[in-house]
């Protein structure tokens, strides 16, 4: 297997690249409602998450509806705008033509900034057409408000579909479930994205904490002087166009993400771990 050495990985073929493990914001600012008692707080993590160069923030105008959002752009406020990568996305009942344009433009404005970085249709809505829908996300890159377009939870069949509908360069990003514990991208959409040049980002790497328990991955750790959990993200970011944005409620933790970064497992380690 080719083992990816670079912590700065290249979204899409733009040229432009950011840290192979980013920062997820879900339920940061609420679940799927706003929740204001700790803002203060995650305000300071996202700054942190910044500082330990996990610059590239990960969020939706869904999470929190749309306060995760607010808080970005309250942590971004100290930093230049260049410093700091954004990703956000529409939800999956915002995606006729003009209700696209509407999101992004509310984004913007909880955000607090003039463009998007990557701006992702978070979910695939079959009642309406995705032709419509990427037409509108072009609109945006036209007008300057997002700078690159991708999706998110595209089966290999539905990003081929979207592609067709623009340029075939246009969509740099496709974020989808992917660790250790759930890797049917590896079937089909992995080496579909790896071929094309897009762009693979994994949510969910840690399996939601479980495989910072799993004691295989703390025997291998042992030999690098690693947790469990940074054996697991380093294993995603070894793999060619894979990134990864886990979430992180502590600056422990995201002192622990950042140091999964700058070293890689030994091929034997990467041969074992594919066969489980």
């Amino acid at each position: 297997m080719e083992i990816d050495y670079n912590d700065l990985k290249e979204i899409g073929k733009t040229g432009v690249k950011v840290p192979a493990i980013g920062f997820g914001t879900w339920r940061i600012g609420g679940g799927f409602s706003p929740d204001y008692s700790r803002d203060d707080y995650f305000v300071s993590i996202i700054k942190k998450a910044i500082e330990y160069d996990l610059w590239h923030i990960d969020t939706a105008e869904m999470y929190g509806d749309g306060h995760a959002e607010e808080l970005v752009g309250r942590a971004i406020k100290d930093f230049d705008r260049d410093a700091v990568f954004i990703t956000t996305k529409v939800s999956g009942d915002h995606l006729a033509f003009n209700d696209v344009i509407k999101a992004a433009k509310r984004s913007l404005e909880r955000l607090g900034i003039k463009y998007i970085d990557l701006y992702l249709v978070h979910w695939p809505n079959p009642t309406i057409p995705l032709r419509e829908t990427m037409k509108a996300m072009k609109e945006l890159v036209n007008r300057g408000w997002v700078r690159f377009i991708g999706v998110s939870n595209f089966s290999k069949s539905l990003l081929e579909e979207a592609r067709t509908y623009l340029s075939k360069e246009d969509i740099v990003n496709n974020q989808v479930q992917f660790s250790l514990t759930y890797r049917s991208p590896e079937s089909e959409l992995l080496p579909y994205c790896q071929k094309e040049g897009i762009t693979l980002t994994a949510y969910t790497p840690l399996d939601k904490g479980q495989l910072a328990k799993n004691k295989m991955l703390q025997e291998i750790g042992k030999k690098y002087n690693k947790t469990a959990a940074q054996v697991a993200l380093n294993w995603l970011i070894s793999k060619p166009r894979v990134i990864t944005i886990p979430k992180a409620s502590s600056e422990e933790h995201i002192r622990e993400n950042a140091g999964a970064m700058r070293w890689r497992l030994k091929e034997e380690d990467l041969k074992l771990l594919n066969k489980i």
